[in-house]
């Protein structure tokens, strides 16, 4: 008789994780107070105040909300005046959009690959991609890890780059003490239906430089001066990104439980590697004393194929979620797809790299035979839900026959 779910047997769980978002008396309450104060958006108090909230959270001077995270990357380009005939560093291993807002302001984005132990851009591989068209820099923070800011920062000052922070999954993280999104020129939040800080949709920019800030902000609000009277009158090409009063009250009463939630995860997280640790076919991703503050978006770990009679990570994953944990192959690497590959790319662009040739290793191994995603809810669960994670990975271990 077949022990391994998968092949009939019984599931090691079949209680739930808990469910996200997460919501209370809080949110109810703050959405009764837009509804009945008539002003439901154009940068009313409510998007002013968490604009200042969230901005001082994340230890930097300026705050943006917008529409969502992947507008806030077109804005942060765009204002920082990168467009065509320019390149940007990105890393592979994300979310389309530090790709496709790239591409949207007309500029080409330039691979290069991640670390092996975190899965974040590689700064040692940044400056072999350096051309005189190279004019930013986009380190992804990867599931709420902190990249290495310090290197990147080196480059970025030693070559005259920009750095644009991608946060998406970043609220709270740390980089040795210091808030991400606050280090480089820019960062870029989300607020999307998963994020550990959400309002369903939604984005945020932050930024130190003054003039920098108002030129982002001008840019959201269809163009209009920051210090101008005149509604109607229009000082650059801008475009209408500006946060509801709706988003702006959800994630304001969301951040009443944003730290507690984070502690949570980090204390979750460390138990879980510690048990991971202690299985053959499994390997956590590398510590780093100097990732102060891990938010962990995601929980990521490498399956070791080898270790396990060379089981393919499909079937791992399937057997996993069939014991009743929730599971994800992450991210395909970016330079795979389509959108690389059109002639409205080619147009906007002008590039000529041929994409679909390249092959990043430590991307490809990531995307293709070890990452394994966790989402941030199962880490706040409580120390059974952690321990039923592993307990389900060595039932497949120990059963690895079954699926053969």
């Amino acid at each position: 008789m077949a022990k391994l779910a998968l092949k009939g047997g019984n599931p090691l769980r079949t209680e739930k994780f808990p469910s996200w978002p997460q919501y209370g008396k809080k949110e109810r309450e703050a959405l009764d107070r837009v509804l009945e104060s008539g002003v439901w958006g154009t940068l009313g108090s409510e998007v002013n105040k968490f604009a200042k909230r969230f901005a001082e959270y994340q230890q930097a001077k300026h705050g943006i909300c917008v529409t969502n995270g992947t507008v806030t990357l077109e804005i942060i380009l765009r204002g920082l005046g990168i467009g065509h005939g320019d390149e940007v560093i990105v890393p592979p291993y994300t979310f389309n959009a530090t790709v496709s807002s790239v591409i949207f302001v007309g500029a080409t984005p330039v691979f290069t690959d991640i670390e092996d132990g975190t899965y974040n851009i590689d700064p040692e591989k940044i400056e072999e991609a350096i051309t005189p068209n190279t004019k930013a820099i986009i380190p992804v923070h990867i599931g709420g890890r902190a990249c290495n800011m310090d290197r990147i920062m080196e480059i970025a000052r030693k070559h005259n780059l920009f750095v644009i922070e991608d946060c998406a999954h970043a609220h709270g993280s740390e980089w040795k003490g210091r808030r991400v999104g606050s280090i480089g020129d820019a960062g870029s939040f989300s607020f999307q239906a998963s994020k550990n800080l959400t309002a369903g949709e939604g984005g945020f920019i932050t930024v130190n430089d003054t003039n920098l800030y108002e030129i982002l902000w001008s840019i959201h609000h269809c163009g209009r001066d920051y210090h101008g009277k005149v509604w109607y009158d229009h000082v650059r090409i801008g475009t209408n990104a500006r946060m509801t009063e709706w988003q702006a009250a959800i994630l304001d009463a969301q951040m009443d439980r944003l730290d507690e939630q984070i502690e949570k995860r980090m204390a979750n997280a460390q138990y879980l590697n510690s048990l991971l640790s202690q299985i053959p076919c499994v390997e956590p991703m590398v510590h780093d004393d100097r990732i102060t503050r891990n938010s962990y978006h995601l929980f990521i770990f490498k399956y070791k194929s080898e270790a396990c009679k060379d089981l393919p990570r499909e079937t791992f994953l399937k057997a996993l979620d069939a014991e009743g944990i929730p599971c994800s192959p992450g991210y395909i690497s970016l330079y795979k797809q389509g959108m690389l590959q059109t002639e409205e790319m080619k147009r906007i662009t002008g590039s000529k790299i041929e994409y679909s040739k390249l092959y990043l290793e430590n991307t490809e191994k990531a995307s293709t035979k070890e990452g394994v995603w966790l989402t941030q809810n199962l880490l706040l669960g409580e120390k059974k839900d952690i321990d039923d994670i592993a307990n389900a990975i060595i039932k497949i271990y120990e059963n690895v026959d079954e699926l053969l």
